[in-house]
């Protein structure tokens, strides 16, 4: 397991560690409920930086970025950040991911941890098609960045103290590079995972012991704490975010999976699957992703069947969980898109017993 590092303070205090994607991670410190609880109403820290990060350079970034992309890279101006996905030529998606726009010739791309071999192989395969210099013009620095993210309605007026640069009404998916709690050119960017608002910064590995010890100290009076993996799974599901290798994968279209509002079928963007995802919007789907909340007491878990009140099979629960916050269960899943109707009933197939749940509008907690 590679450890990042963050990781000899996670085990200072007491984290319970797993293995994720590699990493030796915090799963959770105090508990899941009250890490949950406290980045919705205050903020907490997320070691983040087993996350990858690639850089594409050159004259050809932004064609090459607008081909193996679905959203519209031109769309996006320096100080920008944006959402997105890789099709993987099948229909399917090969990751999410988000694209900071640095300058026309310059960006930065930062991929889901289980992925990043997968992501760069892809990147690296797409780039030589393309008639670009993989070696130069494309370049992993995921094992050289470390990554903090601090979320929740606190959490910018808390890191303000740490810059005499604004950051506390900084835009939802901004950036800047500036000067953090004493360390030169941090990427500090309006992003986040936990639908709690907040910042993800990025720095050198060699500023991690100072960027923690900062961000707590600033952090005290507003009740920051530590915040392991399992809540921030619990919160993204909240918020109905998907998660790699639940709600999409190789075989699910960001058409299916909600995502249209990122697949942008516009003039001189020639997308990878453009012509597959064209087919889906215009009809041809046959499933849906949608998130419900359970009316029976009970936890949906993932491959947990979907029926309908005769107990016929209609779909398959993606993500599922007991909301900390709603106090009962959620989830996500695919659902035939003939019963995939906002406020329908459906059950969810729970040790041989169906319960009860409806579908509805993402986000599932509404507060």
């Amino acid at each position: 397991m590679k450890n990042t590092p963050f990781t000899h303070i996670h085990e200072s205090l007491g984290a319970k560690m797993l293995e994720f994607a590699g990493y030796n991670m915090p799963i959770q410190y105090e508990g899941l409920n009250i890490e949950h609880e406290t980045v919705r109403k205050a903020l907490g820290v997320f070691d983040v930086s087993h996350m990858g990060e690639f850089w594409v350079k050159g004259p050809k970034a932004l064609a090459y970025l607008q081909h193996i992309t679905t959203n519209n890279v031109a769309a996006l101006s320096p100080g920008k950040v944006q959402y997105t996905c890789f099709p993987n030529g099948k229909g399917g998606i090969v990751d999410d991911l988000l694209i900071y726009h640095f300058s026309e010739e310059q960006y930065l791309l930062v991929v889901n941890a289980a992925n990043i071999e997968k992501d760069w192989n892809w990147c690296v395969q797409q780039a030589k098609e393309m008639g670009m210099n993989p070696n130069e013009e494309l370049i992993n620095a995921s094992e050289d960045m470390a990554q903090l993210a601090i979320q929740g309605p606190k959490a910018l007026e808390a890191m303000q103290k740490l810059t005499s640069e604004k950051v506390i009404d900084m835009e939802f998916y901004t950036y800047k590079q500036i000067e953090f709690a004493g360390i030169p050119d941090v990427l500090f960017s309006t992003t986040g995972y936990t639908g709690a608002g907040g910042c993800e910064i990025y720095i050198p590995n060699e500023y991690a012991e100072q960027l923690w010890n900062k961000v707590m100290e600033a952090g005290e009076e507003f009740g920051i704490k530590p915040i392991g993996l399992g809540a921030r799974d619990t919160l993204r599901l909240e918020m109905g975010f998907c998660l790699y290798g639940n709600d999409i994968n190789d075989t699910t279209s960001p058409i299916e999976a909600g995502l249209g509002w990122i697949t942008k079928f516009i003039d001189d963007k020639d997308f990878i699957d453009r012509e597959k995802m064209q087919t889906l919007k215009d009809g041809a789907l046959t499933k849906r992703l949608r998130g419900f909340e359970m009316i029976d007491r009970g936890i949906p878990r993932q491959h947990y069947e979907i029926c309908d009140a005769e107990g016929n099979t209609i779909g398959e629960v993606t993500s599922g969980t007991q909301s900390p916050m709603m106090q009962k269960g959620i989830g996500m899943g695919y659902i035939a898109k003939e019963q995939a109707k906002f406020g329908s009933e459906i059950f969810i197939r729970v040790r041989k017993k169906l319960l009860k749940a409806v579908i509805v509008k993402m986000p599932i907690y509404k507060g």
